[in-house]
C-alpha cells in the first residue's frame, strides 16, 4: 500500500480531470433528450450541409443563395420574412457594406420587450465555408424555432429572429439593425450563437452595461443541462475589445444578452476547413441545448428588467453544475482565508506539526517549479517554431497537433514538479510543504480582489487547502488513507481548474502554454500532501514517458495532409501610377505552391501601402517584381468640389471597372474629415474623423453595390494624399494569370487578403 498510495492519488486526479472536461458539454446520448423537446439533429445537419458547401461571404454569388435558402426555410415555418437592406459603417475600424439582414417575428400574447435570437449567415472572406462560424448558429435557430412552433404554445413575449449579415467584416448587420430598424427598440434580451473553432464546449458569456446577477440568475433558472461558464471569462471579456454582433446591441442599444460560443479546434476557424464534416456534433448539440432551454424559458418569463446593480462570481462546480456568490463576498472571503491561515500557522508551530525552517524551505520547490515550468513552456514553444517553421504560417497560433503539445507540456510540467519535490521528501515535517502554495494562492487572490473580482472563485482552492492543512495539523490519520482523502477533498480544485490548462492555449494560441504551466504548478501545490514524495518514482517515470510519447506524436503529425491543410498565399499587386507590379506572400515557409512565384531572387519584406487591413496586422514576408498586366482600375469621378469660407466640400464616386470585392482607402498624411458619408451612411454619427496615417475606410462590395460614393468636408488648406486599393479574390481564375492551383493538402491562408489582385493608385483630389 505504501508503494501505491501516491499512484492511487495520481489516478484519482486523472479521473477528476476527465470528469471536469466531461461535464462541460453533451455526449451523443443528449440527442434523445433534444428530440423529446422536438429538436432533431438530423434536420439541423441537413440545413448545415446545404448552406456550407461553398464560401458565402458578402458580395459572393453563394451569399445570395444561402440567404434565399434561409428565407425559404423560415417561410415554410409560416413566418413572414423580410430583408433589411441598409448601408452600415462600423465605428471601431470604419468598415462598411450594404447589409442584407434576414428578419422574422413570432408574436407573443402580451405587449412588452421581445426576445431576439441572433446569429449571422455570412462566412469569412474569402475561403471559409462557415459551417461552424456561424452556420451552426443558423441551423440551431432554424431547427429550434421549428421545434418551438411545433409545440403550438403562444409565447408571452414576441420572439424576433435576426440572421444578420456582414458580421465577419465588422458586425455590420447588427449595426444596421440597431441603428435603423424599428424593431430594435423592442428588444429586451438577445441570445447570440457564435463560433471561433469547430468543436469543444460552448461557453456562455454575458454582455451588459451594468452588472450580471439578474442575468445569471435567469440563465440558471432556465436550467441548461451543460452550463459552461465562469466569471473570470466574463471579467476579462468586459475589459477586452469585443467583436461579436451582441457587442453592438450592448454598446449602441443598451441591450443585455448572452453569447454562446465554442473555441476548440481553433485551427479550423475562418478557413476552408470550417466544413460540415469537421463540426463536432456534440458541440452542435450543446448549442441546441442552450437554445431549447433558454428559448422556452425567456419566451414566457419577464425580460423587462434584467439590469442589475450587483455582480456575481460563478464557476462550474461538481455535482451542482455551477457555484455562485456575490462580488461583495470576495473581500470577506479573502480576509477570512488569511485569518484562518494565520490561526493554522499558529497551531502548526505550537503543535510542532510544521517547522519554520522547513516552511521557508518549502518555497524553494514551489517557486522553482513555477519558474522552471513557465520558462520551459515559453521557450519550448519558441524552439518548436524554429524546429518546425511551418507553424509560423498558422497565424492564429494553434496548430493541428496543438492538443498533443498541450498534453506533452503538461506531462513535462508534472515531471519537473514531481522531480523537484522528490528532492525535498526527507523533511521532518512534510506538512510544511503546503504552506508556500497557500501563501502564493493568497497573494494571487489579493491581487484578484482589487483588480479582477470575476476570478474570485480562486479562493475556493485556498479554503480546500486550508482544510487539508487543518487535518494535517490536528489529526493523526494513517498516511496512506490521508493521501487519498486529501485527493478527494481536492476534487473541486481539480474540477474547476483543469479545463483552464487547455482553454488558454486553445483559445489564444500555443504561446499561452506558459499560462497552462502556471496552472499546473498552482494546482499541484495544493495537492502536495496527496503524495508521498519518497515514493513518486513511478509517477515521475510515467510523466516523463508520456511527455516523450506526446512530443513524438506531435512531431509525427507536424506536417500537413488532406485533412490538415497547409495555409499559403499569393497576391498580385499592381501599381497603376508607376506601371509596376509585384507578387507578395505572407508565408514564412515556402512550399510547392508559393515556390512557383518566389525563389532566391525574391525580396524579403513588404511593399508600401500594398497590404490590406488584417486581423493580426500581417505583412508580406516576400515580394517579387513581375510583369505589369495593366488591369483596369476604377473610374474616379469628382462630382462636387466646392470651397465655402474655410471649408472644402467634396463628393467622390468610385466606380470599379471589374468585379471588385473590397475597396480600401488610405491616407498618407494626417486628415480630418467632417460629416463623412459613405453611400449616404453617416460615419461615426457625424463626428469629426481624424486619421494620422493609414487606412481610413474599408468598403466591402455587396451584391447590390455598383460603386461607392464618398462625401465629406475638409479644411480648404488640408492636403489630401489618398491611395485606393481595389481588391478582388480572382487571382486563380483571372485569364491574365497562369498560377498552378493548390494541391489537396493546401488551402488559402486565413486572416489575410489572399488569392487576390490588388490594384493600387493615388486619388487625384
Amino acid at each position: 500500500m505504501k508503494k501505491t498510495s501516491s499512484l492511487i492519488s495520481f489516478l484519482l486526479i486523472l479521473g477528476i480531470v476527465y470528469w471536469g472536461f466531461y461535464d462541460l458539454k453533451p455526449t451523443s446520448s443528449t440527442e434523445k433528450a433534444l428530440e423529446k423537446k422536438g429538436f432533431y439533429m438530423s434536420k439541423a445537419l441537413n440545413h448545415l450541409r446545404k448552406i456550407s458547401t461553398k464560401t458565402h461571404f458578402v458580395g459572393s454569388k453563394n451569399h445570395k443563395e444561402v440567404q434565399n435558402y434561409i428565407v425559404d426555410e423560415l417561410t415554410k415555418l409560416g413566418l413572414e420574412v423580410s430583408i433589411q437592406t441598409q448601408t452600415a459603417i462600423n465605428k471601431k475600424w470604419v468598415a462598411g457594406t450594404t447589409t442584407e439582414n434576414i428578419l422574422a417575428r413570432i408574436k407573443g400574447s402580451k405587449k412588452g420587450k421581445a426576445l431576439l435570437l441572433l446569429t449571422h449567415y455570412d462566412s469569412n472572406p474569402h475561403s471559409a465555408l462557415g459551417a461552424s462560424d456561424a452556420g451552426s448558429g443558423v441551423v440551431t435557430i432554424l431547427e429550434g424555432v421549428r421545434a418551438f412552433l411545433a409545440n403550438g404554445e403562444t409565447p408571452k413575449n414576441d420572439i424576433i429572429i435576426l440572421i444578420s449579415d456582414a458580421e465577419e467584416i465588422g458586425l455590420l448587420g447588427a449595426q444596421a439593425f440597431v441603428d435603423a430598424h424599428d424593431w430594435a427598440k423592442d428588444v429586451g434580451l438577445v441570445l447570440n450563437f457564435e463560433a471561433r473553432g469547430s468543436g469543444g464546449p460552448s461557453y456562455m458569456l454575458m454582455e451588459t452595461n451594468r452588472k450580471n446577477s439578474k442575468l445569471l440568475n435567469a440563465f440558471l433558472e432556465a436550467e441548461p443541462n451543460f452550463p459552461s461558464a465562469n466569471s473570470l471569462m466574463y471579467s476579462i471579456y468586459k475589459k477586452l475589445p469585443n467583436d461579436t454582433d451582441l457587442t453592438v446591441f450592448r454598446e449602441d442599444g443598451d441591450i443585455n444578452g448572452f453569447n454562446f460560443a465554442f473555441i476548440d479546434d481553433h485551427f479550423d476557424y475562418h478557413t476552408a476547413q470550417d466544413s460540415y464534416e469537421r463540426l463536432d456534433r456534440e458541440t452542435l448539440m450543446h448549442q441546441a441545448d442552450y437554445l431549447m432551454t433558454l428559448l422556452n424559458y425567456f419566451a414566457f418569463s419577464d425580460i423587462e428588467n434584467l439590469d442589475s446593480e450587483e455582480d456575481s462570481v460563478y464557476v462550474n462546480f461538481p455535482f451542482i453544475k455551477m457555484l455562485t456568490f456575490p462580488f461583495a463576498w470576495v473581500t470577506a472571503l479573502l480576509v477570512g482565508a488569511i485569518l484562518v491561515f494565520l490561526v493554522l500557522l499558529f497551531f502548526g508551530f505550537s503543535l510542532n506539526r510544521i517547522k519554520g525552517k522547513e516552511v521557508l524551505l518549502g518555497f524553494v520547490p514551489f517557486l522553482a517549479s513555477l519558474l522552471l515550468c513557465g520558462l520551459l513552456s515559453y521557450f519550448g514553444w519558441e524552439l518548436l517554431k524554429v524546429i518546425h517553421p511551418q507553424y509560423n504560417d498558422m497565424l492564429h497560433g494553434f496548430t493541428y497537433n496543438g492538443h498533443a503539445y498541450i498534453a506533452a507540456f503538461t506531462c513535462l510540467n508534472l515531471f519537473i514538479t514531481f522531480k523537484i519535490y522528490s528532492y525535498f521528501s526527507k523533511l521532518e515535517k512534510p506538512t510544511s510543504l503546503i504552506i508556500a502554495p497557500i501563501f502564493i494562492w493568497l497573494i494571487i487572490c489579493t491581487i484578484i480582489t482589487f483588480t479582477l473580482k470575476g476570478a474570485g472563485f480562486f479562493i475556493i482552492p485556498v479554503f480546500i487547502g486550508l482544510v487539508i492543512l487543518a487535518l494535517a495539523i490536528f489529526t493523526n490519520l494513517n498516511s496512506n488513507f490521508r493521501y487519498v482523502l486529501f485527493t478527494i477533498l481536492s476534487i473541486p480544485t481539480i474540477y474547476i481548474f483543469a479545463p483552464f490548462v487547455k482553454m488558454f492555449p486553445v483559445g489564444l494560441g500555443l504561446k499561452m502554454l506558459v499560462i497552462s504551466a502556471v496552472f499546473v504548478v498552482l494546482i499541484f501545490g495544493l495537492l502536495v500532501l496527496s503524495f508521498n514524495h519518497k515514493r513518486t518514482g513511478i509517477i515521475i517515470k510515467l510523466s516523463g514517458l508520456f511527455c516523450v510519447l506526446f512530443f513524438a506524436y506531435a512531431t509525427y503529425n507536424s506536417g500537413f495532409s488532406v485533412d490538415n491543410k497547409k495555409p499559403n498565399s499569393i497576391v498580385y499587386i499592381q501599381n497603376s501610377n508607376d506601371s509596376t507590379a509585384y507578387y507578395g506572400t505572407y508565408n514564412k515557409t515556402l512550399d510547392a505552391y508559393t515556390s512557383q512565384i518566389f525563389d532566391e531572387n525574391s525580396v524579403k519584406g513588404s511593399i508600401e501601402s500594398a497590404e490590406t487591413k488584417s486581423k493580426y496586422n500581417s505583412r508580406f514576408t516576400y515580394h517579387k517584381k513581375t510583369d505589369f498586366k495593366n488591369i483596369a482600375s476604377a473610374n474616379i469621378t469628382i462630382t462636387t468640389d466646392t470651397i465655402m469660407g474655410k471649408k472644402r466640400f467634396l463628393e467622390v464616386i468610385v466606380s470599379p471597372e471589374r468585379n471588385v470585392n473590397k475597396l480600401e482607402f488610405i491616407t498618407k498624411d494626417k486628415v480630418t474629415l467632417h460629416q463623412f458619408k459613405v453611400n449616404d451612411a453617416l460615419v461615426l454619427k457625424g463626428k469629426n474623423y481624424t486619421v494620422n496615417y493609414g487606412t481610413f475606410l474599408i468598403y466591402h462590395m455587396a451584391n447590390s453595390d455598383e460603386g461607392v460614393t464618398l462625401t465629406f468636408t475638409v479644411d480648404k488648406n488640408e492636403k489630401l494624399d489618398f491611395i485606393l486599393n481595389e481588391i478582388s479574390y480572382d487571382l486563380l481564375t483571372n485569364d491574365n494569370f497562369k498560377i498552378i492551383p493548390r494541391t489537396d493538402e493546401m488551402m488559402p491562408m486565413p486572416f489575410v487578403t489572399n488569392d487576390a489582385i490588388i490594384i493600387t493608385k493615388k486619388l487625384k483630389i
